[in-house]
């Protein structure tokens, strides 16, 4: 697919990608040199941007609920994480010259506006760069399922996973099996049959009903989230048969 013509997207960024090699927190000067591309995208181009931000650099639902914790407060404490990481990322977008708004969908009235889809879509159309968090406000759904719902919702023309040491998806894990193999392109069934590792089969399954593009690529290589946005070819991308 090498004509990809995208007027709105929705960018999935790891929480871990806004720790840097630090591997857990929020490295400021990482999520400034994030925060530059994205406004210097918005700024160059009519891409109406969207962002759904993870938490795992500050809290992980699952590993929480492993130790014990009940998963549901597990899965609260991983949500509020990514309002932090969403702020952060406002705050550095706004340094960068950006106009945004951050949505939670966990009413947090002081610092983030409601999730609304028609004022979100409002926000994007006059040029803001609109961040999602607290996740789709329910435990036991992972932030990929946020971007998919998301992207759903406001009929985004593709998702864009920026993957922290992935440079696209493999067949096996390429830190561990030097002979893993790199797929070009991949249908949304050969996702879900092969249990890759792209997002968890829930959010695989709501882009295949709703024909959501999901470009997997590297943002360790700087200016990637620029190239993806704009239609070139990096990674790996998923979408349905011709």
């Amino acid at each position: 697919m090498s004509n990809r013509n995208f007027k709105r997207i929705v960018l999935k960024l790891s929480g871990e990608a806004l720790a840097g090699d630090q591997g857990f927190g929020i490295n400021p000067v990482v999520v400034e040199e994030i925060a530059k591309e994205i406004a210097e995208l918005a700024r160059t181009t009519d891409l109406q941007i969207a962002i759904v931000v993870g938490g795992g650099n500050i809290w992980r639902g699952l590993a929480g609920s492993a130790k014990g914790m009940d998963r549901a407060s597990a899965d609260y404490m991983g949500m509020i994480a990514t309002v932090m990481n969403s702020l952060a990322l406002q705050d550095a977008l706004e340094n960068a010259g950006a106009a945004t708004r951050v949505q939670t969908a966990i009413a947090m009235q002081e610092v983030a506006e409601p999730y609304i889809r028609r004022r979100a879509i409002r926000h994007l159309e006059k040029g803001r760069i609109v961040i999602f968090a607290a996740g789709t406000g329910n435990p036991y759904f992972s932030t990929d399922t946020t971007a998919a719902l998301r992207a759903a919702e406001i009929e985004a023309d593709a998702i864009l996973m920026a993957k922290k040491f992935a440079d696209g998806v493999y067949d096996s894990d390429p830190r561990t099996n030097p002979d893993a193999k790199k797929f070009d392109e991949l249908t949304y069934m050969e996702v879900i049959s092969r249990e890759l590792k792209v997002m968890d089969a829930t959010s695989t399954t709501l882009c295949k009903d709703n024909n959501i593009p999901i470009v997997v690529f590297s943002m360790d290589i700087p200016g990637n989230i620029t190239r993806a946005a704009k239609g070139e070819v990096v990674g790996t991308i998923v979408r349905g048969e011709e």
